[in-house]
């Protein structure tokens, strides 16, 4: 009974805490929740004010014994576990589960696993947070009511084995949105015209756009004939420059990450999914062993909405980045961010390094690849947050083409004068920034004469907004208001695995299984696509953990008009029948073509001619690809995750696999295999990247 127990989530989390805490506590891990509602049944009693029915689980029923007893055997029980909603349910359930003797129970919570941090929560424990509870309890419920009312649904009139999801089906509506959006898009015809221009010599030519007339009036140039009139008038014309405004820009560096910015920045410039970064991030905050150090939490809690900073933290990247780029680097006053998202939780911290002395290259020895890269990440955006701005000399020249008419030709420089921020950190773009790429012009007056060296007519077209990626979904379901940090990830993750979407060159596209299902819900369950709708409901769930509101009231408001909306829909909707999705495979018994089926352990392949024809086969895809280790047929398969992945047809004698599409055509650099790396093609072998080849 001298024995303290502290409870955490994962070993990795234990192991670090015992380094800072000592011989004093027992420190054991639940290895996430150890009670749930049962799998088999709803588990939640709807006429009896929404009660869940809480069970353990199978696989965690030895985990729960071994921390019973833990428990008896201690004098004191504190739950260590994340500080943030989901974990503030964690600990609930696990003084549920291990409860007796009436022993004293404590929350301790930390944003950081450091030796101040961990030992500063320890000094103030506290009792669980109720209402955090509840909000976390309602969203579980919330979530299950409908995952487990509309599933049965979709199994008898679309396919079985079909499931949705509250927050999930707001998703997929978004991106059929865009593609239907995409699709009734009508690409309109255009022109631009360049010129060619210098003072003297060809040394100094540069280039500039006609935007107009010199009299304000734009000039749309609509067709190839069109142009080719103007471009006769100009090559006729006298040029001259007609003004030039020369401005200071400041750029600002972004805010240290939170959890949306980070999975976004993470997919654009480490390629890594939402899943992927969070999984990574993980490890850095709960510790991994660092030479000397020993176990360590390297990044401060990664499920935050905040991007307030510690002011000791804000202090020591202040030290650091005078000691490494001098004085001129730092602005006169530490920089303080205000939380721009709804319903974000100040308590919390930015994402950020629990040391900034912990430099990435210091450490890189102790890291794999991929946490190497999200450290860095994290490191330098939060140093670059507090460096200073960044400075730009930005000059527009105006140019007159007189010929008759006076046309107004127009280009752009900006020449940085001072990198600030920028000589460490450079946050990623979504779309092409032609910003970046603007050329030096040469020395220009007003009135001065220019020479004509060219014109360079060039047809356009307009396009569409384009197809989602992982960053820019991400930023859409947080303008939106749709999820918490928490939650992003499982929801891009989810509606791959469910197939309701599929993620082509790094852009989310649905599959017509997808919009089926979606177009059905939105016809009978108007509420569960809505954006505004979902969108209420995390605010409904923020008051629940602030005690604006009950949970038990915010589900039945929720529940009666659903739970009509479900009787409604199981009397009118008809059978969905799916077209089959064809490979480019014919059956070697009667010739016709191979489809996708679905069956009871996933994806097989069979014949369109069934039942006359009964032929099937294990699922693959042919790439015409051969395999660079044993010239076998590269194919396609699916993973036990449902998930499509690339390898050898000659396994398990040859191991080649690959989770990118392979491409036809080799290496330009070496002859080797070429993959699809979200929008460019990267050799396996050199590591050459470049466009992707013209199917």
């Amino acid at each position: 009974m001298n024995k303290e127990l502290v409870i955490v989530e994962s070993p990795a989390k234990a192991k670090t805490l015992t380094k800072i805490l000592g011989r004093k506590y027992t420190i054991m891990a639940s290895l996430g929740h150890v009670r749930d509602l049962p799998k088999s049944s709803l588990g939640v009693d709807v006429e009896n004010d929404f009660a869940p029915q809480y069970v353990v689980p199978r696989d965690k029923g030895k985990t729960a014994r071994e921390l019973k007893k833990a428990a008896l055997d201690a004098k004191v029980i504190y739950l260590a576990t994340d500080p943030d909603r989901e974990g503030e349910a964690i600990a609930w359930h696990l003084a549920q589960v291990t409860q007796s003797d009436h022993k004293p129970y404590w929350r301790v919570v930390f944003h950081e696993i450091t030796d101040e941090a961990v030992k500063e929560a320890f000094q103030h424990p506290h009792e669980i947070n109720e209402k955090l509870v509840d909000a976390q309890q309602a969203r579980r419920i919330l979530d299950r009511l409908v995952g487990y009312k509309i599933s049965p649904l979709l199994w008898k009139k679309v396919r079985q084995g079909l499931s949705a999801g509250r927050v999930q089906s707001v998703a997929v509506k978004i991106i059929i949105d865009r593609e239907r959006e995409i699709q009734k898009f009508v690409a309109k015809e255009y022109w631009v015209i360049e010129a060619e221009l210098t003072p003297g010599t060809k040394k100094e030519a540069f280039r500039a756009t006609l935007v107009g007339l010199t009299d304000s009036k734009k000039l749309e140039i609509h067709n190839q004939s069109e142009a080719t009139e103007l471009q006769e008038i100009l090559e006729k014309a006298e040029y001259s420059v007609l003004k030039v405004a020369t401005k200071k820009l400041t750029r600002q560096p972004a805010p240290p990450f939170i959890t949306s910015t980070l999975q976004q920045e993470a997919a654009r410039k480490l390629r890594f999914t939402a899943k992927q970064t969070m999984a990574i991030a993980q490890q850095l905050y709960e510790g991994l062993p660092v030479g000397e150090e020993g176990s360590v939490g390297l990044i401060t809690y990664m499920r935050t909405d905040s991007t307030r900073v510690a002011t000791s933290a804000v202090a020591e990247a202040r030290e650091y980045i005078t000691g490494k780029y001098g004085a001129d680097y730092i602005p006169a006053h530490a920089r303080l961010f205000s939380g721009k998202v709804k319903g974000a939780q100040e308590a919390h911290e930015a994402i950020r390094p629990t040391r900034i002395s912990r430099e990435p290259a210091r450490i890189k020895q102790y890291l794999n690849t991929a946490q190497f890269k999200l450290y860095d990440l994290v490191w330098k955006r939060m140093v670059a947050s507090q460096m200073a701005a960044a400075l730009f000399d930005s000059t527009t020249v105006d140019i007159e083409a007189k010929n008759k008419k006076s046309y107004l030709f127009r280009t752009n420089s900006s020449v940085n004068t001072f990198p600030g921020f920028m000589i460490l950190y450079i946050e990623g773009k979504d779309e092409e920034d032609n910003e970046e790429k603007l050329p030096k012009l040469p020395k220009l007056t007003k009135d001065d004469a220019l020479n004509l060296l060219g014109l360079f007519p060039e047809q356009r077209f307009t396009q569409p907004l384009p197809r989602y990626s992982e960053a820019t979904l991400v930023k859409a379901l947080e303008q939106y208001g749709i999820g918490r940090p928490s939650t992003y990830a499982p929801i891009l993750s989810t509606i791959q695995e469910r197939e309701y979407v599929n993620k082509t060159g790094g852009y989310f596209q649905p599959t017509e299984l997808g919009v089926v299902v979606t177009d059905l819900l939105t016809q009978y369950f108007p509420n569960i696509v809505d954006v505004a709708f979902t969108a209420g409901m995390e605010s409904e769930l923020d008051d629940i953990a602030s005690n604006k509101r009950e949970w038990v009231s915010v589900i039945r408001d929720f529940y009666t008009p659903f739970d009509k909306n479900l009787q409604n829909a199981v009397q009118v909707i008809e059978r969905v029948k799916l077209a089959d999705q064809l490979v480019e495979e014919t059956c070697p018994k009667c010739g016709k073509p191979l489809a996708i089926k679905m069956g009871r352990f996933g994806k097989f392949l069979a014949c369109t001619g069934y039942p006359d024809c009964k032929f099937t086969k294990p699922f693959s895809l042919k790439t015409g690809v051969k395999c660079p280790l044993c010239g076998g047929d590269i194919i396609g398969r699916m993973s036990k995750k449902k998930r499509l992945f690339y390898g050898c047809s000659n396994y398990p004698n040859c191991h080649f696999v690959s989770n990118t599409k392979p491409l036809p055509q080799p290496c330009p650099e070496c002859g080797g295999l070429l993959v699809q790396w979200g929008k460019q093609a990267k050799c396996i072998k050199c590591g050459y990247k470049g466009k992707l080849p013209q199917e």
